[in-house]
């Protein structure tokens, strides 16, 4: 598990650990957030745990809970990390339904990316959104991203491919 914190206006950038399992759950469990998602929406907390259990010991990818500095209230998440792409680091992000079109995802975005930048001089970006999630591109051009080709997701299980829009930037 990497022990990294950042701090932003609104937010604080924090590991995800199998104690935050009910907050997760609320999310990860909303129909209205998963259609929009690789994974299946998550029936019970405990696989929620199983999700948790794995990114705290065998991810090589940097994930971060976003907490809100108003409440203190956990209320998404996000991992960045090398793609596999010629020097290409990727980033996602996943927020409660209630957390929609508040700036907070790209605020989380830019903090990763400067995280990487930072660290690691990583300056190659790509991510990429369920073509009918217009509001995650719109987070993708903000971050400094730009479309580049049509790709497809597949959910977890193989139930449902989405076509889906790849993003590259360099900043």
């Amino acid at each position: 598990m990497h022990n990294i914190t950042i701090e932003t206006e609104r937010l604080i950038l924090r590991p995800l650990t199998v104690k935050d399992a009910e907050a997760v759950f609320e999310w990860v469990s909303d129909e209205r957030v998963s259609r929009y998602m690789v994974y299946n929406t998550y029936t019970s907390v405990d696989q929620v745990k199983e999700w948790l259990r794995y990114i705290e010991t065998a991810a090589k990818d940097y994930h971060f809970g976003f907490v809100r500095k108003s409440d203190g209230k956990l209320i998404g998440s996000g991992s960045i990390g090398p793609s596999g792409k010629n020097g290409f680091w990727g980033f996602g992000y996943n927020f409660r339904y209630d957390c929609w079109g508040k700036g907070y995802a790209t605020e989380a975005a830019k903090a990763m990316i400067k995280f990487a930048y930072d660290n690691f001089k990583i300056r190659k970006f790509a991510a990429s959104h369920v073509e009918q999630n217009k509001a995650s591109g719109r987070v993708m051009e903000k971050c400094g991203l730009h479309f580049v080709r049509y790709g497809e997701f597949q959910k977890l299980d193989g139930t449902l491919k989405m076509r889906s829009m790849e993003y590259e930037g360099e900043i």
